[in-house]
């Protein structure tokens, strides 16, 4: 037998909002719910697919694949009934709902369900923001970094317990982790408030971690910095974070770079800029300058004549390494012509005489834009 419209099986339309998917679902779950229908195959079965259909509807993510897919977009999902009992989804999709509808019962809230898992709650990751030069990311480094976390207690092995003895099953929860109390027809699971979801107790805490399995220590760490990182790379080191509670597995520890600035080159990508000053008779004549790489290394750079401001030259492979590849950027200078400055008296009288051999053809640019602007004035005489 084919599967009902979802929205049809909650009585909504296609443009329902969450809430009033919320406010039908609560309607039929109270309804047809199995402890109010005792023995009633069809109330279950009505029960069974309101629950399906509305554990899809309420998350926006997969009630966007149902509108457009519909039941094909969960058929290897195996999310709604079908089989005897009751299925992962549909429990916590009911567990939603007895949120919901219970929420001050108890304590209210879906708080603490980190502890769900036996107590040995996974430790907390760490940032440290690192920052290195434009050289160390060329070259990559080994570096040293101090870090502050939470370790497992060497005393207790991180069980929190005092030497000699050991966490007990809680007596609460006989070690479940977990409370039910029944209001009325419904039976509602709540993490428990003796162990915090942990299952277990500790009567005698260690004296050096007092409980906690785990204590404040700095720690120094090895952080390999490949070549051709970037401002803002992120690397992991896996298992360096907090550790873990009572003996649950550690976080990790990430280390966000940042690239100071340089005093020579400007980086876009691996890419290097750098903005060279040159002579004003070398632009004129031509000639041989050195500039400097990245790789505290000079190459000779060929000019030539009549080189302006803002010229630019491009030196393949002398940029920066590519992260995780074989590939080197370019380095590109641009020149910027210098006017000499505390001229000699023989300095003058030799400009001078060269302005006075010179004419527009030694200046293009200059007689060009001149004329253009005498142009113009003429033009706005007449």
């Amino acid at each position: 037998m084919s599967k009902r419209d979802f929205y049809e099986v909650l009585g909504v339309a296609r443009t329902a909002s969450a809430e009033e998917i919320k406010k039908a679902y609560r309607t039929l779950a109270k309804k047809h719910h199995p402890d109010i229908n005792p023995g009633d195959a069809d109330s279950e079965l009505k029960f069974k697919e309101a629950s399906e259909a509305y554990d899809v509807l309420k998350d926006d993510q997969s009630r966007a694949a149902y509108d457009q897919f519909g039941h094909a977009a969960f058929n290897g999902g195996q999310r709604g009934p079908g089989g005897a009992g009751f299925d992962q989804n549909f429990s916590s999709s009911m567990s939603d709902i007895f949120d919901d509808l219970f929420g001050e019962f108890m304590g209210g809230g879906r708080r603490g369900r980190r502890g769900d898992s036996g107590g040995k709650a996974r430790g907390q990751d760490l940032r440290y923001n690192m920052e290195i030069t434009l050289e160390d990311a060329f070259s990559g480094k080994k570096a040293q970094v101090r870090v502050p976390s939470s370790v497992t207690c060497e005393v207790c092995a991180g069980s929190g317990a005092k030497a000699g003895s050991k966490p007990k099953v809680c007596p609460t929860c006989q070690g479940h982790g977990k409370v039910r109390a029944t209001q009325g027809f419904f039976t509602v699971e709540r993490t428990c408030p003796a162990c915090h979801g942990r299952g277990e107790v500790i009567e005698d805490p260690c004296d050096a971690c007092h409980g906690a399995g785990r204590v404040n220590k700095e720690r120094t760490l090895s952080v390999n910095i490949p070549q051709g990182v970037e401002d803002g790379t992120r690397i992991r080191l896996t298992g360096e974070g907090e550790a873990g509670v009572r003996g649950g597995p550690p976080g990790d520890l990430y280390i966000f770079l940042s690239i100071l600035p340089h005093e020579l080159f400007q980086r876009e990508g691996a890419d290097l800029f750098c903005r060279v000053p040159l002579a004003f008779t070398t632009a004129a004549l031509g000639g041989e300058i050195e500039v400097p790489t990245v790789a505290a290394k000079r190459i000779k750079l060929k000019i030539p004549e009549g080189t302006q401001t803002g010229a630019q030259f491009r030196l393949r492979g002398k940029g920066m390494p590519v992260l995780n590849s074989r590939g080197i950027g370019d380095l590109y200078i641009e020149v910027a012509v210098e006017t000499p400055v505390k001229l000699s008296r023989k300095q003058k009288e030799l400009l001078k005489s060269f302005d006075s051999a010179s004419d527009e053809s030694n200046n293009p640019q200059s007689a060009g834009f001149f004329a253009r602007i005498k142009e113009l004035w003429d033009g706005l005489a007449e």
